[in-house]
């Protein structure tokens, strides 16, 4: 299956670098209808090796020790991890299992030294020395690479970590109009102030929601336990914190970036489920060329879908498939729009009436702030232990904004009408 994957990858490489090129080579009046039909050809083919790759992948999900590991970068053999590496799963396994009675002293001296990662005693109504557990750095470090790859937001957003909770200002001002003059001799200059205004990043606590975990799973040593119960603890945090990081109201959760972006375009009336060539070149221009040197487009999978059919105004296709940098890795170079990376975000509203479905902009003045390490503890009081199971929950304090006065960031809005 492996070589299977790895052709179908180099085909998609193939396909994709070659409708670039063709795109490139035929600018303007050049472009004609086998330019077409060849672009329509490459790009079915191209859709239908990414539906098939979908299908290997779900596959290969079901073995769950060896895909675990590999959606998390767990894997030692694979990315080199060492000695260190495997200790600090090994110290995670044990704990999950057992508890902190099921560490050996090496672990449990080793864990006493890693700073931010010691081992707190907490409320149990079965056994006192079972309690929570901050998890080591490398394995946090895990955990921070499947929220990156979960919903797109960490992974154009500028992510911070702080050691506490307390509230960050993070002053702003939009000098863009502000200009100096030419005096004469002995005249004075003239007085210009600069007006601050300030952003807040506070500390949300976000829980995963308890897991319930059977002992019989705990005690299989052949399953990757500890993969096993970060890949849900990934999930759950990353799906509410991406939503709110995209479409987050503010005060009692994170700002979104939708909710704080500037309006760039509005679609004119019967654009309530399309867009058009000048609608987005419009919304380009309506970032400042300081911040459009980094701009990116953000919407969600099925405004991409809508954009693959637009054309500019010599009848070519503006939306390019991305290509692989190498055909064993995924992530290379991305799709583009007008010369300009798509992110997708399936948080992103959909085209409808009134809905900023489009973003454009320089997501890196996103940030994200999160409060030290994910915290994960352990349950086993007596509503899990009559059913036979131990209860993991995991916390992690995070905020986020939009740290910008300029409008780094705007929106396509679709028509109301």
């Amino acid at each position: 299956m492996t070589n299977k994957i790895t052709a179908m990858r180099e085909r998609r490489n193939a396909l994709a670098k070659d409708t670039r090129n063709l795109l490139d080579q035929n600018p303007g009046a050049n472009w004609n209808a086998e330019h077409q039909k060849k672009y329509d050809e490459n790009t079915a083919e191209i859709v239908r090796i990414d539906a098939e790759l979908d299908r290997h992948q779900k596959i290969l999900d079901l073995e769950a020790e060896r895909d675990f590991s590999k959606l998390i970068g767990n894997d030692p053999g694979a990315n080199g991890g060492g000695e260190k590496d495997q200790t600090e799963a090994a110290a995670v396994k044990s704990f999950l299992r057992g508890g902190l009675s099921n560490l050996s002293d090496d672990q449990r001296g080793r864990m006493r030294q890693r700073q931010n990662s010691d081992i707190q005693n907490a409320m149990s109504t079965t056994t006192g020395s079972e309690g929570g557990y901050t998890v080591a750095e490398e394995w946090n470090k895990k955990l921070e690479e499947a929220l990156k790859a979960y919903g797109g937001m960490r992974a154009v957003a500028t992510v911070i970590r702080t050691a506490t909770g307390a509230a960050l200002h993070f002053p702003k001002t939009d000098a863009t109009s502000e200009e100096g003059e030419i005096v004469g001799q002995n005249v004075a200059a003239s007085a210009l102030d600069t007006t601050f205004s300030t952003a807040l990043l506070g500390a949300f606590k976000y829980s995963s929601k308890s897991i319930a975990l059977p002992f019989e799973l705990l005690q299989d040593s052949f399953l990757d336990i500890e993969s096993y119960v970060l890949k849900l603890l990934a999930t759950r945090i990353g799906r509410i914190q991406n939503r709110h990081y995209t479409v987050g109201a503010g005060t009692t959760e994170p700002f979104g970036i939708v909710t704080t972006a500037s309006a760039g375009k509005v679609g004119a009336t019967g654009e309530t489920l399309t867009v058009s060539y000048d609608d987005l070149v419009d919304l380009e221009h309506s970032v400042d060329p300081a911040y459009r040197g980094n701009g990116k487009y953000m919407m969600h999978d099925t405004s991409v879908k809508v954009l693959r059919k637009l054309k500019d105004a010599q009848n070519r296709p503006i939306f390019v498939p991305g290509y692989e940098a190498n055909a064993m890795i995924n992530g290379g170079a991305p799709d583009t729009l007008m010369g300009r990376a798509i992110q997708v975000n399936q948080n992103m509203p959909v085209m409808a009436a009134n809905a900023k479905s489009i973003l454009f902009g320089d997501f890196s003045k996103y940030t994200i702030r999160d409060v030290m390490d994910l915290t994960l503890f352990r349950m086993t009081d007596s509503a899990f232990t009559l059913k036979g199971q131990v209860g993991f929950v995991g916390f992690l304090r995070s905020d986020g904004n939009l740290i910008d006065a300029g409008g780094a960031v705007k929106y396509f809005q679709n028509s109301a009408t």
